[in-house]
């Protein structure tokens, strides 16, 4: 006769089902595989593994913070309509929670690997895509140690106070953290969001990109018929160019035009404000 471990394992693999609900299905069953399989069938539990191979393009993200670590997750779901409702939302805070109990830095599949209740994340993961009745795939974590610097995040299109469509994740140092320099992080933290930059500034550019941009804008510039004498003069302005707008530091501001975000970061230099990372996650 099967061991229970083995007849749940069994279960699991023929429903999909997590491991609680295979566990009490059986004791419901007196331990008939066919008898649990249609009772999982009838409670909506069976068979989450046939929706992960259906496409997943809306969800949510959430920001989670303790004193260690700051962290950011994105769930995808099949349809905006289940984002939106509580049993989702509930559940990415309860994922942002898991991150924070185990309050080290780890990746996605690490996540899923974690202990959770009598199973897995992953088990987890799969009785909720058998209850909301979608697919549902942890799409992003971003774990950021709080090491000697600080944190500020902007929502965009927010479900709640922690999770919306939009995250930016601006990670700066200051001697100080008074009002002026909350408002200003939280300003650039909605700058990152509308400007979507690939990087702080030009040397933290993959210097791939920088050469390939380096040499459409040369040839286009050969093709005009311009003199040779002044093509690299040319190419420096296309570069600036270039820069100003998948650069951070050399964005204009979305608030003052007239001036960069170095201008603004300068302005408050007698605070040794810092711009150190940023993170932006979006649906």
């Amino acid at each position: 006769m099967s061991s229970i471990a083995e007849l749940i394992k069994e279960l699991r693999d023929k429903t999909g089902a997590g491991f609680l609900d295979c566990k009490k299905s059986l004791e419901e069953n007196n331990n008939d595989i066919e008898k649990s399989i249609e009772a999982l069938r009838k409670k909506g539990l069976a068979k989450a593994s046939k929706k992960t191979n259906r496409e997943a393009n809306e969800g949510a993200v959430g920001v989670y913070a303790n004193q260690n670590i700051t962290v950011l997750i994105k769930v995808n779901s099949e349809t905006d309509f289940a984002a939106k409702s509580d049993t989702f939302l509930d559940f990415l805070d309860s994922l942002g929670s898991i991150v924070l109990e185990n309050n080290i830095k780890i990746d996605k599949n690490d996540l899923l690997n974690l202990n959770y209740e009598k199973g897995t994340v992953n088990d987890y993961f799969n009785s909720m895509i058998a209850k909301i009745g979608e697919n549902l795939i942890l799409n992003d974590l971003i774990i950021k140690e709080n090491q000697n610097s600080y944190f500020s995040y902007y929502i965009h299109n927010s479900y709640r106070s922690n999770i919306g469509k939009i995250i930016s994740l601006l990670e700066y140092s200051s001697d100080k953290k008074d009002n002026i320099i909350e408002a200003l992080s939280k300003n650039l933290c909605m700058h990152i969001a509308a400007m979507k930059p690939e990087s702080i500034d030009i040397e933290d550019l993959d210097k791939s990109i920088v050469l390939n941009e380096e040499k459409i804008q040369r040839e286009l510039i050969l093709n005009s018929g311009k003199p040779s004498n002044i093509v690299e003069r040319i190419l420096e302005g296309k570069m600036k160019k270039f820069y100003s707008e998948i650069t951070l530091l050399n964005q204009p501001y979305i608030l003052e035009q007239d001036k960069t975000v170095r201008d603004v970061v300068v302005e408050n230099s007698k605070f040794n404000f810092n711009l150190l990372s940023f993170d932006l996650i979006s649906l």
